[in-house]
């Protein structure tokens, strides 16, 4: 692969604002060469999750991109989803027009074996931005895959933060907690994107005034979008604006330099009620157990949005 080449890349998400927000940088950056878009149940069901997958690829302008339905439950675990802080859609704030782009056939489990597959190992990057059940199950289903992703980098997890569901698990591997395990011990190349990262991308006023001073439908519904999500986090953490967390996971791809971590180990606890889906990440080094993940932990977080506005102001709607 030459430097001047696209980076190819599977998004596997559940929207969700923030991952509305994510698409929408990846599908602005000429960068990435996404393949596809995955869905998968976890802010909200599957039908759902899909459809607004859907209606952010035409806001950005994309309605040739394929999107594909994964999952609509965890690998073992009764579906738990997050309307408390989504809203009912899932994309609560702006009114997107229904899409009418069609979705693939495939099921996304499928694709992205197929997709690793077809292409020359350390070709295809994962992008995670919920739960991970459709990368449980993809490994399940061709375990060759593992030796033949150049990275995954997801949004889950926290340490230094704690939990946002539970006081000791964030949502997107709360939900799955035995589909995590499943990844974080693939021996693929892994980079997370915990909350002790994404808690310091704070949408606050100006930022999201500065998304709506764009005078573009992208800008607009990007301002609304966060105006409705960050009023959760807003409310919980006493903050100017909330955390913006599943933009990192792509905007690591364009600019890793303005993060910072460390190599360590990541476990996932499954049997435990009380600590279920939690991170158990050894930042200090203090187990035996070998590194199997770049855990982040700092973030520039002035010059990450930057990049969303820049990025986010070249985008037209498809119609």
């Amino acid at each position: 692969m030459t430097v001047s080449e696209p980076r190819s890349i599977i998004i596997d998400t559940d929207p969700g604002q923030d991952d509305a927000v994510a698409l929408m940088l990846a599908m602005a950056s000429p960068e990435l060469n996404i393949l596809g878009i995955t869905t998968v149940a976890g802010n909200v069901p599957l039908p759902l999750t899909t459809l607004n997958a859907r209606k952010i690829c035409e806001l950005a302008g994309h309605p040739e991109m394929p999107v594909y339905a994964g999952a609509d439950a965890p690998l073992s675990r009764k579906l738990v989803t997050a309307e408390n802080v989504h809203g009912r859609t899932g994309l609560d704030g702006p009114d997107l027009p229904k899409p009418t782009m069609p979705l693939q056939s495939q099921h996304a489990v499928d694709f992205i074996v197929d997709s690793i597959m077809a292409n020359a190992p350390g070709e295809v990057t994962l992008c995670a931005l919920g739960p991970l059940t459709n990368l449980a199950l993809a490994l399940q289903k061709q375990p060759l895959i593992a030796e033949r992703i150049r990275e995954i980098v997801l949004m889950g997890g926290g340490l230094f933060e704690g939990g946002n569901v539970t006081p000791a698990a964030e949502f997107n591997i709360y939900v799955d907690p035995e589909a995590a395990k499943i990844v974080f011990q693939c021996g693929a190349p892994i980079t997370v994107m915990p909350l002790d990262v994404t808690h310091k991308a704070l949408t606050s006023r100006v930022r999201v005034e500065a998304f709506r001073a764009l005078a573009t439908p992208v800008g607009r519904a990007t301002a609304e979008l966060l105006d409705f999500f960050e009023r959760y986090d807003e409310a919980k953490y006493g903050s100017d604006g909330g955390p913006l967390h599943d933009p990192n996971v792509i905007a690591w791809l364009l600019e890793p330099e303005i993060y910072g971590g460390r190599q360590i180990n990541v476990e996932i606890e499954t049997a435990s009620e009380l600590t279920r889906g939690m991170t158990v990440a050894d930042w200090w080094r203090v187990s035996d157990r070998p590194a199997n993940c770049f855990y982040v932990r700092d973030l520039d977080d002035q010059r990450f949005f930057d990049l969303l506005l820049e990025r986010l102001a070249t985008l037209r709607p498809a119609r």
